[in-house]
């Protein structure tokens, strides 16, 4: 017999004379107001006749607060000695339907909390995981309120809910609750289901509940939901820090207390990645975080350097690549802990209670990055092997986010690099315009594009103006704008007019697409604008292949767009550009751009357009002051797009430094126009280089009037260096060659280039121009 067991004892005339604990718990009446009495006061109603034949069944008993209790009993009848009956051994327990031993131990034995209740709260019976749970046995809770048996907590108030609307409604709940028990160190969540026990007449005699721990399902679904949030919140941006920062986030509280990421030093900076040394780890803490404010607990700072003892669990992480684990009390998890205090002993006290770290691998692309360490206080869970492939995986998940952060900004510094290192880094010096320049490389994750300006003297005291932007972005889009730059200066320096340059460079374009795999092609497309202005006629031509039209301020004016045609843009092929020719007055300003100034998926390119030609009309102290006011006045705080702006002032070189002369295709006048050419040079205060350019004349004059074809114009014009062209209808351009021993002639144009800096010449509408230049001394 179960001690406790609810057992009265009856003698052959149906009078009480013993009442154990366990009856007076059942019913409420203590013995002294049983024993003695007959049994049949006891009773709420007659016991069936065959329950009295069968000595066992259901009877109804009355409590002492006046309820019925409908139980199950049986009597075992005692022998004198004499052996006739002299009284029965009664035993008792809560109805139910006929059951079996079986049925019992199923009962009893079930892994799930189990137990009854009356209809006013009070135990009736609880099987061995109810008593377990609740940290004493079953005949120490029979008969008592639930309240009475547990704290006042939210969640037995809650339970006392439940109970009272089955035994009220008669209808089952079935609910979850994260909820304590007195046999407990912590809070478990159950999956609970209660339902009403009837009579067979169908009136309510109790409530049954079952309640299973859920609590292993629960955090497996919570590491499961902090992997999903992990998927979407870690790697928003392709940032080092804010991505740690953003695993961090989800690190804490939930699954720590204190959590922190520290890279290995060439993820913040060198190139290749080393091996992970066999003593201790120096590491760079960049994110951590805590269920206390203002992280009074970390031993390190952010951006501090921190060591870890070669047998510490982060260095085991590191050198092993996995999770490892440490609980209070270990070896190891007790020095890295000293090591932690001696570094930081103002924290000590915000580490008490510390009983459980976890260090993790960061590693991605079978590369280690880093380590994130997670410790535990005032969660009372030590971390085990399901926290450790959680932890495992959701570091992978977070390294590969680092790792193309760092990737990232390691391509975009490369582009970076390689776009400053191909832009002109000094404008190279001449007379025909003032010059100020801006380029600003975009801050979205696309990377660096391939925006690019150029400014090349040409001949004549001439300048080329070069805007462009090659599609996409990233180091293809920078080396892709290196190569054009480079040709755009090759054309540049054949004379090219600026149509002819846009068509030879349209080719360029369409070959490389054609020499890359398929789908690059699209990745070399590009856009150019190509002007020529010449400050003695102070005439400015210009061509664009795709490219947006220059703004041009006359002096005392307003901004207004040049009107002129688009045209394709490079790389398309077999479609003409068409160039177009302006006169500009000295001192008009012409703003070449890329789009990225005026374009963007967020704003109207009209009304950007509009503010750029305000912005380009308003006074300015100087050329540099505009173009600060004009980014200013016309970017938004965030572009997605590289922006270069290319703003000149024209110049002109009036007649003061021109000096032209018409020459009779007549050898004889050779002699007349080098003597025309010294008392100029002598007029300009040049004689030192009269000697040398009377020889360029003569050579010239007298190859044009030999080869060439009449009309002949010699023009000196005197600018940083001084040039002296020859211009005839001829097209036929002349080349060096070297001249034998007795040849009389051939050696004129050696001669040329021997005494100038430079020579050349250029195709024109009427013919072809010889050019040769020569130093200035220095006055």
């Amino acid at each position: 017999m179960k001690h406790g067991a609810a057992v009265a004892v009856i003698d052959a005339l149906g009078t009480v004379t013993g009442w154990s604990e366990g009856a007076r718990r059942l019913t409420g009446r203590p013995a002294a107001d049983v024993v003695g009495r007959p049994a049949t006061e006891l009773l709420a109603e007659d016991i069936p006749d065959h329950t009295l034949a069968a000595r066992a069944g259901t009877v109804v008993l009355r409590h002492r607060d006046g309820h019925r209790i409908e139980l199950t009993v049986t009597a075992c009848p005692v022998a004198g000695a004499d052996g006739r009956p002299t009284g029965f051994v009664v035993t008792a327990g809560p109805a139910g339907p006929p059951g079996t031993p079986l049925a019992a131990e199923a009962f009893e034995q079930a892994s799930m909390s189990m137990s009854v209740f009356d209809l006013q709260q009070r135990y009736l019976r609880l099987n061995d995981t109810a008593c377990k749970v609740m940290g004493v046995p079953e005949a120490a809770l029979t008969g008592r309120f639930f309240p009475d048996t547990v704290e006042d907590a939210e969640y037995n108030r809650g339970f006392l809910r439940h109970l009272k609307e089955v035994a009220e409604t008669g209808r089952p709940i079935r609910y979850e609750s994260f909820a304590g028990a007195p046999a407990l160190n912590r809070e478990h969540l159950w999956s609970i289901e209660m339902w009403p026990l009837r009579a067979a007449s169908g009136e309510l005699t109790g409530v049954a509940m079952a309640a299973l721990d859920s609590t292993e399902q629960y955090w497996a679904r919570r590491r499961l939901a902090l992997l999903n949030e992990a998927a979407t919140g870690i790697g928003t941006t392709l940032d080092v820090v804010r991505t740690a920062e953003e695993l961090i986030d989800i690190l804490v509280p939930r699954y720590a207390d204190f959590a922190s990421v520290a890279l290995l030093d060439w993820v913040l900076g060198a190139d290749e990645p080393p091996m992970i040394p066999d003593a201790g780890v120096v590491l760079h803490r960049i994110a951590h975080g805590s269920t206390c404010e203002g992280n009074p607990g970390a031993a390190v700072r952010i951006g501090e350097t921190e060591v870890y003892l070669t047998d510490s669990p982060p260095a085991r992480a590191l050198r092993e690549g996995h999770a490892v684990l440490s609980q209070a009390g270990e070896p190891e998890f007790v020095e890295w802990l000293a090591e932690r205090n001696a570094r930081s002993p103002e924290g000590r006290p915000y580490r008490q209670g510390v009983h459980s770290l976890i260090a993790v691998p960061l590693r991605a692309r079978g590369t280690t990055l880093g380590v994130a360490v997670c410790v535990r206080m005032a969660h009372p869970d030590d971390y085990g092997p399901d926290d450790a492939v959680f932890a495992e995986e959701l570091g992978s998940r977070a390294a590969v986010c680092i790792d193309n952060a760092r990737r990232f900004a390691r391509e975009r510094t490369t582009a970076l690099a390689l776009q400053h290192s191909l832009l002109p880094r000094g404008l190279p010096g001449q007379v025909a315009v003032e010059v100020a320049h801006r380029y600003l490389p975009c801050g979205s994750l696309a990377g660096i594009g391939g925006d690019w300006f150029d400014v090349i003297p040409l001949s004549g005291g001439r300048v080329g103006l070069v805007v462009g932007d090659v599609v996409g972005h990233g180091i293809q889009s920078s080396a892709t704008m290196g190569r054009l730059r480079t040709a755009v200066r090759t054309l540049a320096d054949v004379d090219l007019p600026p149509d002819e340059l846009l068509t030879h460079l349209d080719d360029l374009v369409t070959h490389l697409a054609g020499g890359d795999c398929g789908e690059e092609v699209a990745e070399l497309g590009a856009t150019c604008l190509y002007a020529v202005y010449d400050p003695v006629s102070r005439r400015l031509s210009l061509a664009a292949a795709g490219h947006p039209a220059p703004a041009v301020v006359l002096p005392g004016g307003t901004a207004e767009s040049v009107p002129m045609s688009a045209g394709p843009p490079l790389g398309v092929g077999g479609l003409p550009f068409e160039a177009t020719e302006l006169e500009l007055p000295e001192g008009s300003v012409v703003a070449l751009y890329t789009d990225g100034l005026v374009e963007d998926r967020d704003r109207d390119l009209d009304g950007a357009t509009d503010e750029l030609r305000r912005a380009l009309s308003a006074p300015a102290a100087s050329l540099e002051a505009l173009c600060d006011s004009v980014l200013k006045a016309v970017l938004p705080d965030q572009h997605s797009d590289d922006v270069a702006l290319l703003l000149v002032r024209t110049r002109a070189l009036g007649a003061d430094r021109v000096a032209t002369w018409d020459v009779p295709p007549d050898p004889a006048q050779v002699a007349a126009f080098r003597q025309a050419a010294g008392e100029q040079l002598t007029a300009w205060g040049l004689d030192e280089a009269a000697f040398i350019t009377e020889l360029v004349v003569s050579e010239l004059v007298t190859n044009a009037i030999r080869y060439g074809e009449p009309p002949i114009q010699l023009r000196l014009i005197r600018d940083r260096a001084l040039i002296c062209e020859v211009s005839d209808a001829s097209s036929t351009s002349p080349h060096l060659r070297r001249a034998h021993a007795y040849d009389e002639g051939g050696r004129g144009l050696l001669l040329v280039a021997q005494l100038t800096q430079r020579w050349g010449s250029r195709q024109t509408g009427r013919g072809k121009t010889i050019w040769a230049e020569q130093a200035l001394p220095d006055t």
